[in-house]
């Protein structure tokens, strides 16, 4: 059922939509955390570092697909605060039509541009073969990911976050057991959990459609209905892709950085990779829950504009930023805390090395978790306004800074400056956003 998020107490608003979207990210995550651990556990370090290694690619990859469907939900998120139902038809076939095309696009650029991609990133030849494998299955599937993001951020907008939830359950417990069966018996090494990832996402796109059309008048489209006139086209495909392109590209910028981080990661051997990635994976759960509430902040700011309503705007970030700010002081803790434990939980019998690594990550990054809560807040809601150049401009300055912490630190300080580029990175970003979105809340607010 659609939900108003133009309407009851903002904190409430934005907390009840966050948690089901916390709980699809998890899920989301567990998909390669189960791959990690499984692959860890069964194939040994190499493997895990093979799966590492390439992480950062399919993030990169992931990170367009979030950005671009997460911009088709924007504008149908604001049509839907303006009860524009001809609006809303429109945006619905674009953003089916528009998926299709970058499906097409980004499955065959991927696919050729595997090897050369490895080679740049410094990929060690011991572990050069199973990372190729790896990456180029999560890769082919990349028309899964698309539609299941699609279908979800258009479901988000319409005010539901539970419906993509409950398919992502279903689908992470399929991925599990796809894992054992292809990695243990079939032996079919880290392409197993590949085609175990890919399959999984896949069914989860198939039934979120499903149920979503049938549950949404505004998502039943025939094909006649497709046949709008051209001006119509240009008009709605620039409308979407002036939203989508700037956001996709945008989070796909943030990952370059992070490229260069795994890149001089790879060139330190195994041991670092395994460590790096055994941190990073944990780390998720913060970068996840923050991803989240930066979700429902984006479903709620984009609904709100649409109506009018910006003082009700400004009481959702402020009442975002306080609920963020103390997730993260929490999650921090704990990932201090239990920084030991970490290891284990995805390879049997660490070494010393690898332990050295993978806590070194989590102490130098965990205590600025809350910069990255103010980053999303913002960023969502400057983008949800129509603001795609700040944002824009905050990601040149992540990419910039993250490259020239990673470059310098490390010639400093070594692994460490590598693991303080994220943080710097964040608070370059930060210095430009928050400025502007209080300049933007007064012109909006006196102008009303």
């Amino acid at each position: 059922m659609e939900k108003d998020l133009t309407q009851g107490k903002p904190a409430r608003v934005l907390l009840r939509f966050a948690l089901p979207v916390i709980g699809g990210n998890l899920f989301q995550l567990f998909y390669t955390l189960a791959d990690s651990v499984i692959v860890g556990r069964t194939l040994g370090a190499d493997a895990l570092a093979a799966v590492g290694s390439t992480s950062i690619i399919i993030y990169l990859v992931l990170c367009f697909i979030q950005g671009f469907t997460g911009g088709f939900g924007i504008c149908l998120g604001q049509r839907f605060g303006a009860k524009d139902q001809a609006g809303m038809e429109r945006s619905v076939r674009i953003s089916w039509a528009l998926s299709l095309f970058f499906t097409l696009v980004l499955t065959v650029l991927c696919c050729l541009l595997a090897h050369p991609i490895l080679r740049w990133m410094q990929t060690p030849e011991a572990i050069y073969e199973a990372a190729y494998d790896y990456m180029f299955v999560i890769l082919l599937g990349t028309g899964a990911t698309i539609f299941y993001n699609m279908i979800s951020n258009m479901l988000r907008a319409l005010g539901d976050s539970r419906t993509p939830v409950i398919f992502l359950v279903a689908s992470s417990l399929g991925n599990v057991a796809l894992d054992i069966l292809f990695i243990v018996p079939l032996r079919m090494g880290v392409a197993g959990a590949a085609w175990a990832t890919v399959l999984s996402q896949l069914i989860s796109a198939v039934l979120c459609t499903i149920v979503g059309v049938r549950n949404y008048p505004v998502m039943r489209q025939r094909l006649s209905s497709f046949r709008m006139n051209r001006m119509e086209w240009r008009q709605e495909t620039a409308a979407h892709l002036k939203v989508g392109f700037p956001m996709g590209f945008q989070m796909s910028v943030m990952c370059i950085g992070q490229l260069a981080m795994q890149a001089a990661v790879n060139a330190l051997g195994p041991s670092a990779i395994a460590g790096y990635t055994a941190a990073t994976k944990v780390d998720q759960f913060s970068v996840l829950m923050n991803n989240a509430l930066g979700i429902a902040a984006a479903n709620y700011v984009a609904q709100n504009y649409g109506a009018k309503l910006y003082g009700r705007i400004r009481e959702g970030v402020r009442a975002g930023l306080i609920q963020l700010t103390t997730a993260n002081v929490l999650m921090a803790a704990l990932m201090l805390v239990c920084r030991r434990q970490v290891v284990s939980l995805f390879i049997d019998a660490p070494t010393a090395a690898v332990v050295e690594y993978a806590m070194g990550y989590l102490v130098a990054v965990a205590p600025f978790y809350p910069l990255l809560g103010f980053l999303l807040i913002y960023r969502s809601a400057e983008q949800s306004m129509g603001d795609s150049r700040s944002p824009f401009m905050a990601c040149m300055i992540e990419l910039v800074v993250r490259i020239a912490a990673t470059t310098f630190l490390s010639r400093l300080i070594g692994y460490t400056g590598i693991c303080l580029a994220s943080p710097l990175a964040w608070l370059g970003a930060i210095l430009l956003l928050i400025p502007v979105y209080y300049r933007r809340m007064r012109f909006l607010t006196c102008g009303a």
